[in-house]
């Protein structure tokens, strides 16, 4: 296969357009990737600890189902941690503190078991490659996941639980999705005992340094072809090609690329920003499509002082800011690094803080989860609601009606516009093996095209 010639600008320098990047550069494309921010990764970043160590800021954990991403991570030369880490769990429940070597939260297990089994009777009725063509599809995607909560009438315990789940697995306000959203997204990643696990399940490792050192590593095989600070603002097509327009929300400066054929591969939301002549057939987002409800807060500590109160540093609690935490600490303990995830309901609550007040509320939530620590020397916040080039993270929610009315053309090419992310997967939806699954399948649907047309012009010519 060849796509010798063709030109191509990729908007978007996360992971889905990194990877699409690379595949059309290998096959002969000539490649620009035009990049709002001053950094590559999207929502894979790195944020610094300490003078030598960097955690992870957005999208972190994988699992062995996360073929495509394993397979890069070696080809990088890239390695893993584990995220095993032995000790009691931490939960604090309605402001009361327990620990216990379990990490399921001290409620009612039949309650929760319950919950689950309800989660998997949903989670079965989704149509694995178009969710849309699910036999109920136009009730659950009409009901939200809150909405469907209440009408089971389950435990409280169950309905306490549930919306810490969601905000745990999807980065979601249940008020915010579908029922069709929630389970689709739950069967797309391989279920919910698999999205649930460490030990063998998608949050067994992280990648030894942070996430972003894969998309640095296959940016620096790019080289120039990578323009950063280059927003893209429009995108004008015709019969002969399509000319993408940039402007730097810095210093004002206009850029034009001319190419045969695009892949914007950035969340549905940003998409749907850029001016497109001929306009979109059909919308990349609608009103209820909503941002990932994502804060990660990272308390640095000289070591990982927990693990000599026998804690393993994962937490769960009821309320919020921090709705979780993990122990994120590099492999070697050269410092002491707790995650903590904000998310849901709790994270625009939070967002609307000032950088003091989420300071604040962070430390006196930490204090309570572990009274027995010292304060870490470091509090980082990572508010992906604000960042302008994500719209939030993990990824776009899709609320009541969004996958009726989005679904059906997520991949629908518009003309000599094709699309990539995570969201336009239907393999691992959200996560990193769904963005690197949509970068090879654009990839492929452009290098195919343009052998069909090689073939027709062979043709044409005897």
């Amino acid at each position: 296969m060849s796509a010798d010639g063709m030109r191509v600008v990729v908007v978007g320098a996360g992971i889905a357009g990194l990877t699409a990047a690379v595949d059309l550069m290998e096959a002969g494309a000539d490649v620009t990737v035009l990049e709002a921010r001053d950094r590559v990764g999207g929502r894979m970043h790195g944020i610094p600890i300490s003078a030598s160590v960097v955690a992870d800021g957005g999208a972190a954990y994988l699992g062995t189902q996360h073929t495509e991403l394993l397979s890069l991570i070696r080809q990088h030369g890239l390695e893993l941690a584990s995220t095993a880490s032995p000790g009691d769990s931490t939960f604090l429940m309605s402001d009361r503190r327990t620990t216990s070597a379990s990490r399921m939260p001290p409620l009612n297990a039949v309650a929760l078991g319950d919950l689950f089994d309800r989660l998997e009777a949903v989670v079965a009725q989704v149509h694995p490659e178009a969710p849309w063509r699910s036999r109920r599809a136009e009730s659950l995607d009409r009901l939200s996941a809150a909405r469907w909560l209440a009408d089971e009438r389950m435990h409280p315990d169950a309905e306490t639980f549930f919306p810490l789940f969601i905000g745990e697995m999807m980065a979601a306000d249940p008020a915010a999705i579908s029922v069709l959203h929630m389970a689709f997204y739950l069967r797309s990643g391989g279920g919910i005992r698999f999205l649930n696990a460490f030990e063998g399940g998608a949050q067994q490792w992280r990648i030894d340094g942070g996430s972003h050192l894969l998309c640095s590593a296959i940016a620096e095989r790019l080289g120039e072809r990578v323009r950063l600070r280059h927003p893209v603002c429009a995108i004008d097509q015709d019969a002969d090609d399509v000319v993408v327009h940039s402007l730097s929300d810095v210093d004002g400066t206009r850029a034009e690329f001319r190419a045969d054929k695009v892949v914007v591969a950035i969340p549905p939301l940003l998409a749907q920003g850029i001016e497109f002549r001929p306009a979109l057939r059909w919308p990349r987002a609608t009103p209820h499509t909503g941002r990932g409800c994502a804060v990660k807060v990272h308390l640095s500590y000289p070591e990982p002082v927990w693990r000599d109160h026998g804690l393993s540093g994962w937490s769960v609690s009821s309320h919020g800011p921090l709705l979780s935490t993990v122990d994120d600490s590099p492999p070697d303990e050269s410092a002491g690094v707790l995650t903590g995830f904000v998310t849901g309901k709790a994270a625009a609550a939070f967002s609307a803080l000032s950088s003091e007040g989420q300071r604040d509320e962070v430390l006196a939530h930490a204090r309570r989860l572990f009274p027995q620590l010292p304060p870490p020397t470091r509090c980082s916040v990572t508010n992906w609601l604000t960042e302008k080039y994500s719209r939030g993270c993990y990824a776009a929610l899709f609320g009541p009606g969004d996958w009726l009315r989005l679904g059906p053309t997520l991949t629908e090419p518009h003309g000599r516009v094709h699309w990539a992310g995570t969201e336009t997967s239907v393999e691992f939806f959200g996560l990193i093996e769904g963005a690197i699954r949509s970068g090879q399948r654009v990839a492929c649907e452009l290098i195919h095209a343009a052998d069909a047309a090689d073939d027709s012009r062979k043709v044409m010519s005897r």
